[in-house]
């Protein structure tokens, strides 16, 4: 997987779930796709601020960028100290 650069808008379609069942919401943000280090089938997105609201609960993941869909289960989340989120998905 090639890193895309920040400055690449996305759509992203995330699931919540609540004690109401799944819930998905979308937005699009500035992303940056990476290789997860030492696990090359699982690749992380990077969201830059302003965060969507929820996001860093996402458990599903649906982002299109630079005409490419991924998807994925959300298996961590981490704040960067730029106040960017990194988001590893282990791609369905």
């Amino acid at each position: 997987m090639t890193t895309t650069p920040l400055t690449s808008m996305a759509h992203i379609d995330y699931g919540l779930d609540t004690l109401f069942g799944r819930v998905t919401k979308s937005a699009e943000c500035l992303v940056g796709l990476e290789q997860v280090e030492n696990d090359p089938t699982c690749f992380a997105l990077r969201v830059q601020p302003p965060l969507p609201e929820d996001l860093e609960k996402a458990k599903t993941l649906v982002v299109r960028v630079a005409g490419r869909r991924f998807n994925g289960v959300v298996r961590r989340t981490e704040r960067l100290d730029d106040e960017s989120l990194k988001l590893e998905v282990e791609p369905e």
